[in-house]
């Protein structure tokens, strides 16, 4: 594995932070934005977000679709599953068969 140099960026707000890819975004500026209630505060950043851009913010969406679906989105891996799936169960839901 090639190991690339941290540069030091500064978002837009002011906050400073190194990164060795070229992924913009700033670490804390998703931490600030990361909900603190509900289903999507139990997910990681990339997860929540997934759901975010494809417009599930809440469990009754989100049993709308299937496992596969939400796998396809891009953030969202099989440790993200059981998660979901107990906040689904929490409220008497199911992911779509």
């Amino acid at each position: 594995m090639v190991k690339r140099e941290r540069t030091l960026r500064i978002c837009p707000v002011g906050h400073r932070y190194y990164k060795s890819t070229d992924c913009g975004t700033c670490p804390k500026c998703e931490q600030e934005n990361k909900p603190s209630e509900g289903f999507l505060s139990r997910l990681s950043s990339p997860a929540c977000n997934a759901l975010i851009n494809a417009g599930i913010t809440e469990l009754a969406q989100l049993a709308d679709y299937t496992e596969k679906e939400i796998l396809k989105l891009h953030g969202i891996g099989p440790a993200t599953l059981p998660t979901l799936k107990h906040a689904l169960a929490e409220k008497g839901l199911d992911f779509k068969s």
